[in-house]
């Protein structure tokens, strides 16, 4: 964990510059165990810079049937919601 001596305080790995000093005073800062990630490109957007697309995952089958039991449900609270319109008007 990134400890920082002179704001006598804990720091997340994240939030030490790159060149390993406090954000908050600008001092070294001393990385104990703490493995900073390489700093590489961002990915490229989705679509972007792609030769070829993944293909998706199929929707499982507790999803589809949980949707059906959602619109059965709903269907029903549906036309108890019109019986009791037309009873009150």
């Amino acid at each position: 964990m990134p400890w920082c001596s002179t704001c006598d305080r804990f720091l997340s790995p994240s939030t030490v510059d790159p060149d390993g000093t406090c954000p908050t005073c600008g001092h070294p800062v001393d990385a104990g165990h703490a493995h900073n990630a390489p700093l590489t490109e961002p990915a490229p957007p989705t679509g972007q810079g792609r030769d070829t697309e993944e293909p998706l995952d199929p929707v499982p089958w507790h999803f589809k049937l949980m949707l059906g039991a959602l619109a059965i449900y709903l269907g029903y609270r549906a036309f108890q919601g019109v019986e009791w319109v037309v009873q009150h008007l």
